[in-house]
C-alpha cells in the first residue's frame, strides 16, 4: 500500500471509530434524536451534493434520482435514518464503547443476510465458525446489560447493525451501476428531508453547551461529510477489497475513545467480547480456501464491497 493509502486508511480507522463518542456527548447534552440525525445528514448533504454535481452534472444527477428514487429512498431509510436514530436513542442508556463493539457484529450479520436473501456465496466451516464465535462475543457483551435492564437499548443497537447489513445488499443488488459518491449525496439529501420535521419539533429550548455543539459539529463535518470523501478516495487508492480492512480497527478506536474521553469502564468482559466479535468477523468474512469456484461462487462484484465497508463502521 502506498503512503497515501496508509494515511487514508488511518484516517478512516479513526474517523469511523469515534461517532459513538460524539453521539453519546450530544444525547447526554440534551440534543434530541431527530436533531442528531438531521444535523448529521444536512451537513453531509451540503458538502457532498456539490461534489456529486461536479461528477455527474445537474442533468446526470436528476436522471439518477428519476431512475432509482424508490430504491434510493428505501436505502436511505434502512441504512441511514432508522439506524442513526436507533443508535442515538440507544446511547441514552449504553456506553459509547459498548455501542461501538455491538456495531462490530455488522459484517457477521451481512454474511447471514446475504445467505438468507438468496445470495449464492457458500458459507463453509470456517465462516460458520466465525459466525458462532462472533455471536458468542455478542452474548458475552450483552448478558450483563440484559440483566441490568438495558435490553431495549441493546436491541436498538443490534437493529442498527441489521440495517447496516441489509443496506449494502440492497445497494449491491439494485444500485450496482450507481457511483458511490452521488448515491451517498442523494441519500443524505433524502434523509435530511425526512428528519427535518421531527428535528424542528424537538428543537432545543436553550443553546446546547460548547462541548455538545463541538460533538455535533464533529459528527456532521468529520464523521459524515469528510469521512465519505476520504472513504471514496481510499477505495480509488487501494481498491474496495483492501479498503474494508479498516472496519476491523474501528471497534478498538470506539472502545479507546470511550475509555479515554468519557471515563467508560474497560473490563475483562469488554476485552473478551472484543476478541470474540472481531475474530468472528474476520473468519466470517474470509473466503473459502477451496479450489476453482463454481460460477455461482465467484466473489461478489466490486460495487458491493465499498458499501459493506462503509456501513459496517459507523
Amino acid at each position: 500500500m502506498s503512503r497515501r493509502g496508509w494515511v487514508l486508511f488511518t484516517l478512516m480507522s479513526v474517523i469511523w471509530g469515534v461517532p459513538y463518542l460524539m453521539i453519546k456527548v450530544a444525547v447526554e447534552g440534551g440534543v434530541s434524536v431527530p436533531m442528531v440525525v438531521f444535523t448529521r445528514t444536512a451537513v453531509g448533504a451540503v458538502v457532498l451534493l456539490p461534489l456529486a454535481l461536479c461528477a455527474l452534472g445537474a442533468g446526470g444527477l436528476a436522471d439518477l434520482v428519476r431512475r432509482h428514487w424508490p430504491t434510493l429512498a428505501a436505502f436511505t431509510v434502512v441504512d441511514m435514518v432508522l439506524p442513526w436514530g436507533l443508535l442515538a436513542h440507544a446511547e441514552h442508556r449504553l456506553t459509547s464503547s459498548m455501542t461501538g463493539l455491538l456495531i462490530a457484529v455488522t459484517p457477521i450479520l451481512a454474511v447471514l443476510a446475504g445467505r438468507l436473501t438468496g445470495g449464492s456465496e457458500r458459507i463453509g466451516g470456517r465462516r460458520w465458525a466465525g459466525l458462532a464465535i462472533g455471536f458468542a462475543g455478542v452474548a458475552v457483551l450483552t448478558a450483563p446489560g440484559l440483566r441490568g435492564g438495558d435490553a431495549r437499548a441493546i436491541v436498538e443497537v443490534l437493529l442498527t447493525a441489521c440495517g447496516y447489513a441489509l443496506g449494502p445488499l440492497l445497494a449491491a443488488r439494485r444500485l450496482s451501476d450507481v457511483p458511490g459518491l452521488p448515491m451517498t449525496a442523494v441519500c443524505l439529501t433524502f434523509a435530511t428531508a425526512l428528519s427535518a420535521g421531527p428535528a424542528a419539533a424537538t428543537w432545543p429550548d436553550a443553546m446546547p453547551s460548547g462541548r455538545v455543539l463541538a460533538a455535533l459539529a464533529g459528527l456532521a463535518v468529520i464523521c459524515t461529510a469528510l469521512a465519505f470523501v476520504i472513504f471514496f478516495a481510499l477505495i480509488r487508492e487501494v481498491g474496495p477489497a483492501r479498503a474494508v480492512v479498516f472496519t476491523y480497527v474501528n471497534p478498538a478506536v470506539a472502545v479507546l475513545a470511550g475509555v479515554v474521553f468519557l471515563g467508560e469502564p474497560f473490563t475483562p468482559i469488554i476485552v473478551s467480547a472484543f476478541v470474540l466479535i472481531l475474530g468472528g468477523s474476520i473468519l466470517a468474512m474470509s473466503r473459502q480456501p477451496a479450489g476453482p469456484p463454481a460460477p455461482s461462487e465467484v466473489s461478489p462484484p466490486v460495487a458491493e464491497e465499498p458499501f459493506s465497508a462503509d456501513r459496517a463502521s459507523r
